[in-house]
């Protein structure tokens, strides 16, 4: 069965929140990292600012994950507060991902086609056609 997870997305201070969210349910981060850790990128280069913003976080709450992560700079898409919350589906297959994004795709706006990541994943993100964010992935690992 798929997971479905929210993905929260912050103006810089992604990290102070989910701080304070760790205070609030307990746990650890299973994981952390900055857009430091980033591999180089033609056409991308990053601030010293942006290298301390979080690129990805995940937080177990339960059954649930809450995961987010900091705006990039001038090379990401920009965040409104109000379109700062994404769903995020956790595929348990590669066939089961490309179906989800498939079909929740049609209409909608693709941001990044289904492909394999630098940090595992095969990962893809979109706009469905009710303007609703999307990311979908599959790791073999079952890491978030």
């Amino acid at each position: 069965m798929a997971a479905v997870n929210p993905y929260l997305t912050f103006l810089g201070n992604c990290e102070e929140a989910f701080n304070f969210y760790k205070s609030v349910f307990g746990g650890e981060f299973s994981f952390m990292g900055k857009f430091s850790d980033m591999p180089p990128q033609e056409g991308v280069t990053l601030s010293e600012e942006d290298k301390n913003k979080v690129m990805h976080v995940s937080l177990p709450i339960g059954q649930t994950i809450l995961m987010g992560s900091d705006t990039g700079g001038e090379w990401a898409p920009k965040t409104i507060i109000g379109n700062n919350i994404t769903i995020s589906i956790t595929a348990d297959s590669k066939e089961d991902a490309d179906r989800y994004f498939s079909q929740l795709s049609k209409g909608g706006k693709v941001n990044m086609p289904m492909a394999d990541t630098f940090w595992g994943d095969y990962f893809g993100m979109f706009t469905d056609k009710f303007d609703i964010n999307w990311m979908v992935s599959f790791n073999e690992n079952n890491q978030t």
